[in-house]
C-alpha cells in the first residue's frame, strides 16, 4: 500500500510539475521578449535575446515614458490597497453579524451576497457606468466603493465559513470582561480571522490589480489610468503596437503582484481550510 501511494505521489508530482512549467512559460516569454528589439519580437518570439536582438533596458524606458507608468502605478496601488482594506474590514464585520444574528434579514443579506457571485458582470456593466457617473464615482476614491460591492460576495462567503468555526465562548468571555460588540470584534474575532483575511486579500488584490474592464468603465480616463489601461495606449493607428515597450511595461506590472503573492501564498491553503471547517 505504501509503495503504491509513493508511486502515485511521484506521478502526481510529475504531472503538476509539467502543468507548472506550462503556466510559467507565458511569463518567461514576456520577460525574454522585453529585452529584444521590437522588430524581432514578432519575427522570433521564442528565441532568446542575442547580440543582434538585445536592447538592454530600452523597452522599459520607452514603455515608462509612453504610458506614464509611474502615475498609473500609484493609481493602481492606491485603488488596490484601499479596496482590499475596505473589503476585508466591512465584509468580515458583515459575515460576523449575519452568522451571529440569525433572522430573516441576515439570511437575506447572505443570499444576496451569494447571488452576486453568479451574476455575470456583463449584465450590470452599462447600468454600473451610468450610476457611477451620476454619483460622481469616476475617480480613484469612488471606484473603491464599486470594488467593495463586487468583491463582497466571495469575501462574505469565505468569512462566514470561518466565523462559524469560532467558539461562542470566546466572545462571551470578552463581553463578561466589559467589551462592547465593536471591541469584541476587533480584539477577539478579527485577530482569529487572520488566515482568512490574508487569503481574501491575496485573491482580491490579484483581481483588482489586473482588472481592466471595470476601471475603463468607471474612471475618468482623461485624468486617471490604471496600469492595464495605460498598456492599451501603446497601440497606435491601424492596429500597430509597440511590442517592445508593451513587454517591458507588462513585466513591470506583474512584478509587484507576484512578489505580494509569493510573500503571502503560505496563508492561502490555511485560510481556505479554516473557512471550510463548518458549512
Amino acid at each position: 500500500m505504501n509503495a503504491r501511494r509513493a508511486k502515485h505521489g511521484w506521478i502526481w508530482t510529475l504531472v503538476f510539475s509539467v502543468v507548472s512549467v506550462l503556466w510559467l512559460y507565458p511569463i518567461f516569454m514576456v520577460v525574454i521578449n522585453s529585452f529584444k528589439k521590437k522588430a524581432y519580437i514578432s519575427r522570433y518570439p521564442f528565441a532568446l535575446p542575442n547580440a543582434k536582438t538585445f536592447v538592454e533596458l530600452e523597452n522599459y524606458v520607452n514603455g515608462i515614458q509612453k504610458t506614464g507608468f509611474f502615475h498609473a502605478f500609484w493609481t493602481s496601488l492606491f485603488i488596490t490597497v484601499f479596496s482590499v482594506i475596505a473589503i476585508i474590514l466591512f465584509c468580515s464585520m458583515t459575515a460576523w453579524y449575519i452568522t451571529r444574528v440569525k433572522d430573516a434579514f441576515t439570511k437575506g443579506i447572505y443570499m444576496l451576497c451569494l447571488f452576486s457571485m453568479i451574476v455575470p458582470f456583463q449584465m450590470v456593466m452599462y447600468t454600473l457606468s451610468m450610476v457611477a457617473n451620476r454619483l460622481h464615482l469616476t475617480n480613484p476614491v469612488g471606484i473603491i466603493l464599486v470594488y467593495l460591492g463586487f468583491g463582497a460576495g466571495l469575501a462574505v462567503f469565505m468569512f462566514t465559513g470561518f466565523v462559524k468555526s469560532i467558539p461562542m465562548e470566546l466572545e462571551e468571555a470578552a463581553q463578561l470582561d466589559g467589551c462592547n460588540p465593536l471591541q469584541t470584534f476587533f480584539r477577539v474575532v478579527l485577530p482569529i480571522m487572520k488566515p482568512t483575511c490574508i487569503t481574501v486579500a491575496i485573491l482580491q488584490a490579484m483581481w483588482i490589480w489586473n482588472d481592466y474592464l471595470l476601471p475603463s468603465l468607471v474612471l475618468n480616463q482623461k485624468k486617471y489610468r490604471t496600469i492595464p489601461m495605460a498598456v492599451q495606449y501603446l497601440k497606435g493607428g491601424y492596429g500597430s503596437v509597440d511590442m517592445g515597450a508593451m513587454m517591458g511595461v507588462l513585466v513591470l506590472s506583474i512584478i509587484p503582484i507576484i512578489v505580494f503573492y509569493m510573500l503571502m501564498q503560505k496563508y492561502i491553503i490555511e485560510g481556505v481550510i479554516a473557512g471550510a471547517v463548518k458549512g
